[in-house]
């Protein structure tokens, strides 16, 4: 939790790192931090322990879990979308994708994560506590219609999106590299530039493509349970797996920390105090 406060603390210090990939970047962070800060301990007290914050803080609980969970797989499509462009259509990503158009689909995805979430803990947010049996319990009840509407919207639709975008951007990401290994060794300097591009592109596609499949690996099973046993949410492999789908908020972070060489130096920068230095907004860490 405190490696995602550095991220976001960061990102929005830094003029260098405003771009559409680390927008999406600060957005996944932000949700990662709340399930740290809020959903992990809440989940753990409501099922190890009596809940003893009443039953509109459970239905609060239920409704923020849901907008989370909503949001960070629609960040996650945004994600497989901006690599697709950038390796899939590279000349035009710089005019499609812009800083304030990934601004506005992130403000549209958790506006999106909000409305939906509320289709779900309507009933439960205007009548807290109707679904619990006994003193201390904090539930919800999904009939079984909007279960099913929610593994569609929720699992379904978008694994399948990043899937396919995904083995796309593989694919020419491998056309690219056997291109690149085939060229000559007197090239202009264009070309140089343009090899160079490709390169930087074509290493964010990969640091970016395993978040996404740490994330599938993390969030499928949880659902595909769902989808085979109707009595999962009874059953004692539920927390299980729904913390291990809470545990990828934990191993993003090591994840920036592995790939991104800016944020060790942004780490550095903050526990050294130099970002409350004149100008240090215009450092480079790149």
């Amino acid at each position: 939790m405190r490696t995602c406060w550095v991220h976001d603390t960061f990102l929005f210090h830094s003029r260098q790192l405003h771009t559409p990939t680390n927008i999406l970047l600060l957005s996944l962070t932000f949700s990662d931090f709340l399930v740290g800060l809020l959903l992990m301990p809440g989940e753990l007290i409501r099922k190890t322990s009596c809940w003893f914050f009443g039953d509109l803080m459970c239905s609060l609980y239920n409704y923020l879990s849901y907008i989370v969970t909503s949001a960070s797989v629609g960040v996650m499509v945004l994600i497989s979308v901006d690599r697709y462009v950038a390796i899939c259509d590279p000349l035009h990503y710089t005019t499609k994708i812009t800083v304030n158009r990934i601004k506005l689909c992130v403000c549209l995805c958790w506006l999106c994560a909000v409305s939906y979430g509320s289709l779900f803990v309507k009933d439960d947010l205007t009548q807290p506590g109707r679904y619990k049996s006994c003193y201390g319990e904090c539930v919800i009840v999904i009939d079984h219609i909007a279960g099913t509407v929610d593994l569609v919207l929720n699992f379904i639709v978008p694994v399948t999106i990043i899937i396919v975008l995904y083995l796309r951007v593989f694919a020419v990401a491998v056309s690219q590299a056997r291109a690149m290994r085939s060229q000559i060794t007197a090239v202009t300097l264009r070309l140089s530039v343009t090899q160079k591009t490709n390169k930087s592109e074509l290493k964010a596609a990969r640091t970016l493509g395993i978040l996404v499949v740490v994330f599938l690996m993390c969030f499928c099973p949880l659902y595909c349970g769902f989808l085979i046993d109707e009595n999962f949410v009874q059953s004692s492999y539920e927390l299980f797996l729904l913390f291990l789908f809470y545990f990828n908020s934990c191993l993003n972070p090591v994840i920036y920390a592995l790939f991104y060489s800016w944020f060790r130096k942004a780490v550095k920068l903050i526990l050294t105090l130099q970002i409350l230095q004149p100008g240090s907004r215009e450092a480079n860490v790149l």
